[in-house]
């Protein structure tokens, strides 16, 4: 069931039985609207550059500012993704994504031209086994932490990755950050980075509820050469002046993401059956920020037999794991006193990076 055949379905169940707990939203911009920040009134005719939000993103993650010359400022997450792709495509390189945390992978990777290859991810990851191509580029894209695992990478899942990268010195990393609320970045992300074979792509999306307006692809050593591409596609000088304002002005804006994200989990593991609650497996019930949570029951099962409603895990990607994930977002999870935003003052959905 593709994303949006299921949020069709989701508005059907929820009309024809509205004493049904509704634990399939995924819209975080909805969810949180109260706590997304507005840049203040400033001069429209003032120039942001590029060169100081990328040493500024470096400085608040904890990163080497020489690495400047690395970071690509862009539009997002996704946006940073286009462009790599085209970058691959040009190079012959391969690629292999995620087959089940975000389909747009797939959609940006063929618009580019490339024909990706897939390794699953739930229950757990399972890196793909194909030999090295020759000294052809290899690339695997990973999320950490990932949707809709909901949870960081362990130590094995690391060490599995860094001995991916050692059959070859033509493999390469791909790290989507986006959903990382904290600082510096998890100690996984931090530990791939040290190989000098990875690339991370991060963005104001998550952390400040600005999605598609300003992201970091912090290239690796030897991806210079893609760099071109980014300094030929530039943000909007708004967009520029947003993120500005966000670092500067908002820096405590996903720590009080993350937080009410926390309260919006306790809220929903406190309404779930006991059999549910404890098939969720204790990293997602305990990773901050998180709002997605596993559980081996099909879909179907849950709400047969719980009144449940949650994401069949094939709206996530080609997968044949009988599973389903819950969300936290909700109203049901709201704290009473939040306010309810309007959905039409929202931005897009949670699928749009």
């Amino acid at each position: 069931m593709r994303f949006d055949e299921f949020q069709a379905y989701r508005q059907q169940q929820l009309a024809a039985d509205p004493s049904l707990l509704d634990a399939a939203e995924t819209n975080v911009y909805r969810a949180l609207a109260p706590l997304r920040p507005e840049p203040a009134d400033g001069d429209e005719t003032r120039t942001a550059y590029r060169c100081d939000l990328a040493r500024a993103w470096l400085r608040r993650y904890g990163l080497p500012e020489p690495w400047s010359r690395r970071a690509m400022v862009g539009r997002g997450v996704r946006h940073g993704l286009e462009l790599l792709f085209r970058h691959l495509r040009a190079t012959g390189a391969r690629l292999w994504l995620p087959a089940d945390v975000y389909p747009v992978y797939f959609e940006l990777a063929r618009a580019a031209g490339l024909d990706p290859g897939s390794y699953p991810t739930l229950p757990a990851p399972d890196l793909p086994s194909d030999p090295p191509d020759g000294e052809r580029p290899e690339y695997l894209l990973l999320a950490n932490p990932s949707k809709p695992l909901g949870r960081h990478l362990t130590d094995a899942e690391c060490a599995d990755l860094t001995g991916w990268l050692e059959r070859s010195a033509h493999r390469r990393l791909l790290i989507d950050a986006v959903y990382d609320l904290d600082t510096p970045f998890a100690p996984g992300t931090r530990r791939l980075l040290e190989t000098g074979r990875a690339v991370l792509l991060h963005s104001v999306t998550k952390g400040w509820l600005h999605p598609r307006s300003f992201g970091i692809v912090l290239l690796g050593p030897d991806d210079t050469a893609a760099a071109e591409a980014f300094r030929g596609d530039p943000p909007s000088q708004d967009q520029l002046r947003l993120a500005e304002s966000l670092l500067s002005d908002h820096p405590d804006t996903p720590r009080q993401v993350a937080a009410a994200l926390a309260d919006r989990a306790e809220r929903l593991l406190a309404r779930l059956p006991d059999a549910v609650r404890a098939g969720i497996p204790e990293a997602a019930r305990t990773s901050p920020g998180n709002y997605f949570f596993p559980v081996e029951t099909p879909a179907e099962t849950l709400l047969a037999e719980h009144g449940l409603l949650a994401i069949p895990a094939t709206v996530f990607g080609d997968t044949p794991w009988t599973g389903s994930v819950l969300t936290s977002l909700a109203a049901p999870f709201a704290p009473a006193t939040a306010p309810i935003a309007a959905p039409a003052a929202v931005p897009a959905p949670e699928n749009a990076r």
